[in-house]
């Protein structure tokens, strides 16, 4: 799936009335992307909607509307996207006694060794491991929420579409042996995720206007200027590169030289003094230019 947008997020004057709305859309999509398998361990299959509404609510917790905080959120959660043929789930390690936690948790350590996704019976069987964030991992310490992905091939991709082949998780840890079948929805919506990304949730804002058209500026044979969709304030003008995308890092030292000469060139066309922001961390590069009075 396509990694979160700037684009794709409302700002927080917007949000606050489409909220209620969206949080009930969720929270069904996300009923038929949950699963248990024993007493203690949850799964929730992540995709473009589960992820905006938890960049959404981030932002709307912690009050944040600057660009550059508003991207490293998408950052955050981007790293958490399915790719091709991939499904993506946060595992949740659900103890109930506080007294108990750390010593449950103890015991679960190596967890990430024995958890997988079967498909078919015997040894016909496929069985997928789960690739757990090594970030996350420590080798004397567990935590109880887990990002997992478990990569599929063609072949196993058209298994999981077909209701008739069987289809689990299983957990085979030796403090922790456990099997569920994938409910009937889940699988459903599992596969029409590997298939396409779900259709936006999001509710379109009552009563707005339209957002106004992109706007090419200018463009040179490697560098394009144009008007930012939706604009982070009124004259917000983008600069990136014309050709394939390229990061910060990776960027060549004369493409780099030609986007802050052509976002020079925006500056000096606005009315009153800019603010000029490089979007290092995103991929692809881009150079935000901002007019002082409204940044």
């Amino acid at each position: 799936m396509r990694p979160l947008r700037r684009s794709e997020i409302v700002d927080l004057e917007r949000y606050e009335p489409l909220r209620d709305a969206y949080r009930d859309a969720v929270i069904a999509h996300k009923r038929a992307r949950r699963m248990a398998v024993g007493e203690s361990v949850t799964l929730v299959f992540e995709d473009r909607e589960t992820l905006r509404f938890q960049v959404q609510e981030m932002l709307r917790v912690e009050r944040i509307a600057e660009p550059e905080k508003i991207q490293q959120e998408l950052d955050v959660y981007n790293e958490l996207m399915p790719g091709e043929r991939e499904l993506s789930a946060t595992l949740f390690i659900e103890l109930t006694e506080p007294g108990r936690i750390r010593a449950e948790l103890d015991r679960l350590i190596g967890i990430d060794e024995h958890v997988a996704l079967v498909l078919g019976d015997g040894t016909a069987a496929d069985v997928i491991s789960a690739r757990f964030d090594p970030k996350q991992m420590e080798e004397d310490r567990l935590s109880a929420v887990q990002y997992i992905r478990f990569a599929l091939d063609a072949s196993q991709a058209k298994r999981l579409a077909d209701p008739s082949v069987p289809a689990c998780v299983r957990i085979a840890h030796p403090a922790y042996e456990r099997s569920a079948a994938i409910p009937s929805d889940v699988r459903a919506s599992l596969a029409a995720g590997l298939e396409g990304e779900p259709e936006s949730l999001l509710p379109e804002p009552a009563g707005t206007a339209t957002a106004p058209a992109e706007r090419v500026l200018f463009r040179t044979p490697r560098v394009v200027a144009r008007t930012a969709t939706p604009p982070c304030a009124p004259g917000h003008v983008v600069v990136e590169p014309a050709g394939s995308a390229t990061s910060f890092f990776d960027a060549e030292p004369a493409l780099l030289g030609e986007l802050i000469e052509a976002a020079r060139r925006v500056a000096r066309d606005a009315t009153g003094a800019c603010r000029i922001h490089i979007d290092a961390g995103a991929d692809p590069l881009r150079v935000h230019v901002y007019p002082r009075e409204t940044a």
